[in-house]
């Protein structure tokens, strides 16, 4: 399996990017959305399969103490090969020097505290009032 590591926007499909978001309940957006979404990103890691996105991972930032990590998703067949853990660290890598928060899935939990992400207690979210059923529903309110 030859994947490659890309960390910048140039050249991605952002179809690929939506339907894998999609896929996980991560993200309804469209593809011109996700664009945007990307690119006004801090830091961005896409993982690419015969020119296809296979993973992605974004990161928002002051760049001095504080980030925050989202959208992290993996192909379905790469799962349990070290590529999520890839993605984490290529982003981690990229805000070194801050506090990193991380919003995930409720089943992903374990997986993030074995990369060293603690559980908050005072954690707080206000989530637009179309979401907020959906937010409720996948567990995570």
């Amino acid at each position: 399996m030859n994947i490659i590591i890309q960390q910048h926007c140039d050249g991605i499909n952002w179809q690929d990017v939506a339907d894998l978001l999609t896929f996980y309940g991560l993200s309804s957006l469209d593809a011109k959305t996700q664009e945007l979404v990307f690119r006004n990103s801090y830091a961005v890691v896409f993982l690419m399969e015969k020119n296809r996105v296979v993973g992605v991972g974004r990161a928002l930032s002051d760049g001095v103490c504080q980030a925050a990590i989202y959208n992290i998703a993996l192909a379905q067949h790469l799962h349990g090969q070290q590529y999520g853990r890839l993605i984490v660290d290529k982003l981690v890598d990229q805000v070194k020097q801050c506090n990193i928060i991380l919003y995930t899935h409720p089943q992903t939990v374990e997986f993030y505290k074995n990369l060293g992400f603690e559980v908050m207690k005072t954690g707080m979210a206000r989530y637009q009032a179309d979401h907020i059923t959906d937010m409720r529903n996948m567990g995570f309110i």
